[in-house]
């Protein structure tokens, strides 16, 4: 039986009306993939269609299974396509799927594939998508997000090598039609195969040369955009697919990135005319204009369902006490950061999840505690057995507001704790890297949602050796929750699952919780189109320059 709604579980407080709920779209027409209603009768695209924007940092890959950060992503957002895409509603559409079928029990989804073509030419089938995906769940593939497809019937399983491949619920029925068979009904499943790590990639590509995806000459997409020019640490180039299936709803014949890591050039870039955007999703813009441009009425503002955190590396002291960790995050001051720092409508993060997804909107501790922070580091100090902490070095990867984020929480952590902490600097792909590694004590990061569900953030720390952990934390009653959530069909419950394992991680506080972000920009008021979703993803498959 066919659904043509899929409403998300009640417990899943969504991103405003935009995301009320998940539409498959209908099997007599496929439900429309994009935004063209921001197109209005009297807007007209102009003759040069070039659109330039700046990278703050070097896409670490632009392979859509090891994307893991959005900088890579919103490049590989423009030169893939999923069987679903989200519409400027915030709601998954079909895409390369014409057509989408979901069983009685909710488990098994039949997708229809529309014919489509990769930019070399070869069409895109059913065996690509399911090549891809196994690709990932494979363990010598290294997928950080390999996680992200655990919802699939025997996927954890044969990851974690405790499963065969021929178990995973993904088969390639004929070259148009995929089957997936999932472990538990999954409201928020079609907007994961809007999500990079669903996409396809050429099965014969990938066979023929793994490096594939290292170069322009050899990178296949089957996206609006097909890449042209990737000079490292210098431009890319993208140029509109001519054999995307949707290539008419394109408009925009090239997207020019200049990779420019300091805001107060890419600020200049954009005042000489150089750039069409200056600022967020992908850019960045000193934390010292954000208030000027705001105060001129040119500052461009949008919450998003993310935060801003530092991780500790639980297994490196003196992080590996608990109360140690909590007086560091109890002692600063978020109030101060988005009033004195970042200075665009973010909110004081205490708690994981952000206030749309929040289940306990007033937080787990005070801001600024700097009396129980003392008292904890004491407290943690004695269990050690140590009376003088060892060297501490705080991490982030190059940009001029995480410099100045770090350098008020070295102040803040001196005054309140009597704490002298190094700053560390590096590159984001050297800077990620050393995550991954656990070469760090404390280390900068942020995570956006991927999907509207509370569960896309708890489930980073379910593992210790989860992909986008990094923490080395790992909590046997937390995830004996979350993995009781994937399974429990009452909204209530399940939200009191999540209540329950957000006040144990909060409890043991791998992370802390600094802010929730919103993306800020400047732009050409000539550029239009662009997608910029309450999730925090840009698509430019619809961004155009108007007369």
């Amino acid at each position: 039986m066919k659904k043509n709604i899929f409403v998300l579980m009640s417990s899943v407080l969504v991103l405003g009306a935009a995301l009320a709920g998940c539409s498959t779209g209908n099997g007599n027409g496929a439900a429309p993939a994009g935004n063209e209603s921001k197109k209005s009768e009297d807007s007209k695209a102009s003759g040069n269609q070039t659109l330039r924007l700046n990278l703050a940092s070097e896409p670490p890959t632009l392979d859509p299974g090891l994307t893991e950060d959005a900088t890579s992503g919103a490049i590989v957002r423009s030169t893939f396509d999923g069987l679903t895409r989200l519409g400027e509603d915030g709601k998954p559409h079909n895409s390369v799927a014409s057509d989408i079928k979901i069983s009685d029990d909710l488990k098994t989804y039949t997708f229809t594939l529309r014919d489509s073509k990769w930019s070399n030419g070869d069409p895109v089938t059913a065996k690509d998508y399911e090549y891809a995906w196994k690709r990932v769940l494979t363990p010598k593939t290294a997928s950080s997000y390999a996680y992200q497809l655990y919802y699939i019937k025997g996927a954890e399983a044969f990851h974690k090598g405790k499963g065969k491949l021929e178990d995973v619920g993904i088969k390639a029925i004929n070259d148009n039609t995929l089957e997936v068979t999932l472990e538990n009904p999954t409201p928020f499943f079609l907007e994961l195969t809007a999500f990079y790590t669903y996409y396809p990639i050429n099965q014969k590509v990938d066979t023929e040369n793994p490096d594939w995806a290292k170069n322009a000459k050899t990178h296949v997409g089957n996206g609006p955009f097909k890449l042209d020019t990737w000079e490292h640490k210098s431009k890319i180039l993208l140029t509109k697919n001519e054999n995307y299936w949707d290539k008419d709803s394109v408009k925009m014949e090239k997207i020019e990135f200049s990779m420019i890591d300091d805001g107060n050039t890419e600020l200049s870039m954009f005042d000489n005319g150089d750039l069409d955007w200056a600022g967020k999703p992908v850019g960045d813009l000193p934390t010292d204009v954000v208030p000027i441009k705001k105060a001129e009425g040119a500052l461009k503002m949008k919450p998003t369902a993310s935060i801003y955190w530092y991780k500790f590396n639980t297994e490196k002291a003196p992080f590996t006490n608990a109360k140690i960790r909590k007086a560091f995050a109890y002692a600063v001051d978020r109030k101060a950061i988005v009033e004195n720092i970042t200075q665009a409508g973010e909110q004081p993060a205490l708690g994981i999840l952000p206030p749309t997804m929040a289940v306990k909107p007033e937080g787990y501790f005070k801001d600024n505690d700097a009396a129980t922070a003392k008292k904890l580091l004491d407290e943690g100090m004695k269990e050690l057995g140590i009376s003088k902490l060892p060297s501490i070095s705080l991490s982030f990867n190059t940009l001029e507001g995480n410099k100045k984020i770090a350098e008020a929480i070295q102040d803040q952590w001196k005054k309140n704790l009597g704490v002298d902490v190094k700053l560390e600097n590096t590159e984001w792909k050297v800077y990620i890297d050393k995550l991954h590694q656990g070469n760090y004590q404390i280390g900068r990061m942020a995570w956006s949602a991927d999907f509207n569900d509370p569960i896309n953030f708890l489930e980073l720390y379910r593992d210790k050796k989860g992909g986008n952990n990094d923490t080395n934390w790992e909590n046997p009653k937390y995830k004996e929750l979350l993995i009781k959530s994937a399974s429990e069909p009452n909204p209530e419950k399940r939200t009191q699952l999540f209540a329950e394992a957000e006040q144990i991680i909060m409890d043991e506080m791998p992370v802390i919780p600094i802010y929730y972000r919103t993306q800020n920009w400047i732009q050409n008021d000539k550029v239009k189109g662009v997608l910029l979703d309450a999730l925090g993803f840009v698509d430019y498959k619809w961004s155009y320059i108007a007369e």
